[in-house]
């Protein structure tokens, strides 16, 4: 289904559809403040496995739970053995979900009221007077802790990357036969997650000409500026992220050699037709418009990953000649982002059987990248921060604005999410000055006297 239905999920039973207004509900959830299709799949993955339960354990249709239902499904999410217990975040993150799901139904008048009980909060208002705030929902646990920033220190990224995706050995030297073909479009892919901090989904549905395009300017500059469109940053805010100059130099022999061989052999296998609903355009306008081989042009903001997948453009002649993606197959397919993770996974293997139990993925890049961008600029402020500034005043030029860059680098809608990274920097001292040197192409350049 085209359009906005296209990320909508659905729940079948024996290959029919389950319920229509369990449907309805997942066609509603893109209006109703659930926009995000990884939010889409995290609802339809905790709404799923509460519908099987249902089933299973109770022997009842979704619309018909009870409460005593919600207890027997936290005990056997929450009490049973560890190999299938869930966190309490996750379990958390199921009770939001069906919650809406039953809110839902109340208000269609399909459930006389939710399987949930509630608690009402009070709060202090203002001027000493008390507020009643709307009931928590009693399945909640508050014991829930945020889940954990895991990220690598600069020596186990560099074993990983050299070891694990490139496939040499320990002391930087060729493995006969273990060398994966696609070793240095692999470390290039993870270069740019944790020298830009960008979201896996982001950066592997960049396009060529995106990247090709920086070039003229890291000639000059230790660091360019990377324009994300709306459409494909989380909640569409769009941002900019800062490219090193070393990243733009070691993409341009990709381009002319590796991703050139895979555009050949998409052209003569005549790749597009693998590429499901291809989208065939004329040429690409960074930072502005796609133009289409039958004419008119979409906006770059409008373009959401999926179909960034899907474009090809054509020769003069309309004839489509390569994928417009930036990451490619041996045979020219464009990489999807769960690649990436079994990219990472395979890597992780081979550092452990080389005796390094190394295990990095995607996400843990952008978190590494995060911890010692923050702790390069502290460690940047601390050495610039006026001594004449009061206690406040100096404590607010030290954290603020090391935090809120690297929240604009991150795309974090709140400053309290960037937070989280504050936690781990004492215990990362020891890689500070590594990082200062290898991170350093990310800051902007200071101007001239």
């Amino acid at each position: 289904m085209e359009g906005l239905d296209t990320h909508v999920p659905m729940i079948l039973r024996d290959g029919a559809l389950y319920d229509p207004d369990l449907d309805r509900f997942f066609l509603d959830l893109p209006l109703s403040g659930v926009p995000s299709r990884h939010s889409l799949r995290a609802y339809a993955y905790d709404v799923a496995v509460w519908v099987r339960f249902l089933a299973a354990a109770c022997g009842k249709h979704v619309w018909a739970a009870g409460r005593e239902d919600v207890a027997g499904f936290h005990r056997a999410r929450r009490r049973e053995d560890a190999g299938t217990r869930i966190s309490a975040a996750s379990w958390n993150r199921a009770v939001a979900a069906l919650e809406k799901l039953y809110r839902w139904g109340e208000a269609e008048g399909l459930v006389a009221q939710t399987p949930f009980t509630h608690r009402a909060i009070w709060r202090r208002g203002h001027a000493g007077g008390r507020g009643r705030m709307t009931g928590r929902n009693d399945a909640y646990e508050r014991a829930a802790k945020r889940a954990d920033v895991r990220f690598a220190t600069l020596e186990d990224y560099r074993l990983f990357r050299d070891v694990g995706l490139r496939g040499l050995t320990l002391d930087g030297g060729e493995r006969p036969g273990a060398r994966d073909r696609n070793g240095a479009r692999n470390a290039l892919f993870a270069e740019l997650l944790v020298t830009t901090g960008l979201r896996l989904e982001e950066a592997s549905s960049l396009f060529a000409a995106e990247l090709a395009g920086l070039a003229p300017a890291a000639a000059a500059d230790r660091q360019v500026w990377l324009e994300l469109p709306q459409g494909l940053t989380k909640g569409e805010r769009g941002r900019r992220v800062l490219i090193p100059r070393r990243f733009v130099q070691q993409l341009l022999p990709y381009l002319a050699v590796e991703r050139a061989s895979a555009v050949t052999k998409f052209q003569a296998r005549s790749g597009w037709r693998a590429i499901e609903r291809p989208i065939f355009a004329r040429a690409i306008d960074p930072g502005s418009r796609v133009r289409l081989r039958d004419g008119g042009s979409v906006s770059m903001d409008a373009l959401t990953p999926d179909e960034r997948g899907r474009l090809v453009l054509c020769a003069e002649d309309g004839a489509p000649a390569e994928p417009a993606a930036l990451w490619l197959t041996e045979v020219g397919q464009p990489v999807r982002p769960n690649s990436w993770e079994a990219v990472f996974a395979r890597a992780s293997r081979r550092c452990a059987e080389a005796g390094r139990p190394i295990r990095i993925s995607p996400h843990q890049l952008r978190h590494t990248f995060a911890v010692h961008m923050l702790a390069m600029l502290i460690q940047h402020r601390l050495a610039e921060a006026s001594p004449s500034a009061g206690p406040m005043a100096g404590y607010r030029e030290l954290l603020g604005d090391p935090l809120q860059q690297v929240q604009r680098l991150l795309g974090h809608a709140s400053l309290a999410t960037t937070y989280i990274y504050l936690d781990h920097i004492a215990s990362r001292a020891d890689t500070v000055d590594a990082a200062v040197e290898e991170l350093l192409a990310l800051l902007p350049a200071r101007p001239r006297a």
